[in-house]
């Protein structure tokens, strides 16, 4: 995997500053954070990612997996 030397922040860095590691994503795609000194985490840009191209029905399978993961409970309830 080829990184962007722009594009790393530590991850105490990151833990202090988040605002300025989604503005590296917002920038170029995508943040590497890094953690003793190697790649571990990585912030993808999903509008602009060059990493992960999504097509908007698949962005909204995304979002819709993900409320149903969070509200299954509920769901769940209303479907008795």
């Amino acid at each position: 995997m080829k990184i962007d030397t722009n594009t790393i922040i530590s991850v105490t860095e990151a833990n202090q500053n988040f605002s300025r590691v989604t503005r590296i994503a917002e920038k170029s795609g995508q943040a590497v954070i890094f953690k003793n000194n190697r790649p571990r985490y990585m912030l993808i840009d999903l509008e602009n990612s060059p990493v992960l191209d999504l097509t908007e029905d698949e962005k909204i399978d995304v979002v819709a997996a993900r409320i149903l993961k969070r509200f299954k409970p509920a769901f769940q309830e209303l479907a008795k």
